[in-house]
């Protein structure tokens, strides 16, 4: 494949919506949204599907529900217009294997699905061949400018308000695949994720658990995903910004196997989500803190 289009600044690698000043506390963040690949095309398998392993619509979920919900003015969204397979924003940039970026001086991980994905989760080759130590450099300053712009949308909404809130939007298949870690296990309906209470608060934790929970569906704390490297990296609930991972069953909105949304269930996710953005904006970890 030809690699001689010149290269997307930061600005076009992901896109964020920052109101300058922020009308709320709540900043939303979704890294694996996107399905672009150029012009970044050229290592990855001939055929590969990127929608496989992508969060399709969750941005437009949220985008959608911080619209309807009463009061939001305008909320902080951060989302990826790049594949994952270009480079996964949720994870450590170290986080490769040799497989993926060839002469990497210290390659840590093992099942393929790092920073740079050589397999997708069925099980088929993500990468025709690994990347160079440049091509891996260059999408480190892809993943450094998408956190510099959560880090500013966060540390605007905690100067402004004392504190900030950090959801992390997420999709997940509703059967564990092959390369997860629950192969063939159905999923709960949604999986709140918080690196086993270390990223936020234990109140919103509960309250997110407690919201979708009160929607009639059922949800399973950091079971099977925990949390990535967005909530860990700036979830610091001693520092007042607070962080939690929200993964949904992908069969909630869409058709997984055509990869559409169904527009009845996402009305009806939208609605749902929707509530929990009135929640949240109603919600102060500092007041809760005091509580008895």
């Amino acid at each position: 494949m030809p690699d001689a289009a010149p290269r997307p600044d930061r600005a076009e690698a992901f896109v964020a919506d920052l109101p300058d000043p922020p009308a709320t506390a709540l900043v939303v963040s979704v890294p694996h949204a996107g399905v672009d690949t150029a012009p970044y095309a050229a290592p990855l398998a001939t055929g590969l599907d990127v929608r496989c392993d992508a969060d399709l619509f969750v941005d437009r979920l949220y985008a959608g529900a911080a619209t309807q919900a009463a009061g939001a003015g305008t909320v902080a969204l951060v989302r990826a217009r790049l594949s994952r397979f270009v480079c996964d924003l949720n994870r450590d940039p170290d986080d490769v294997s040799q497989a993926a970026v060839a002469g990497h001086p210290d390659p840590r991980n093992t099942d393929g699905r790092g920073f740079i994905w050589a397999v997708t989760t069925t099980g088929t080759p993500a990468l025709a061949r690994p990347l160079t130590l440049d091509e891996w450099r260059e999408r480190r300053t892809l993943h450094a400018g998408y956190h510099a712009a959560l880090a500013s949308a966060l540390a605007a909404a905690r100067a402004r308000f004392g504190f900030a809130l950090l959801i992390d939007g997420h999709s997940m298949p509703s059967v564990g695949r092959r390369g997860h870690s629950d192969p063939g296990r159905p999923r709960a309906d949604v999986v709140p994720g918080d690196r086993m209470g270390a990223t936020c608060a234990p109140a919103l934790s509960a309250l997110v658990r407690g919201h979708f929970e009160s929607a009639g569906l059922r949800v399973a704390m950091n079971d099977p995903y925990r949390g990535g490297f967005v909530v860990a990296r700036h979830g610091r609930p001693s520092g007042g910004v607070h962080a939690i991972q929200i993964e949904m069953r992908r069969d909630l909105y869409m058709d997984e196997a055509t990869y559409q949304p169904v527009p009845e269930r996402m009305a009806r996710l939208t609605d749902t989500l929707a509530g929990l953005i009135d929640a949240l904006l109603r919600f102060d970890p500092r007041q809760e803190a005091r509580r008895p």
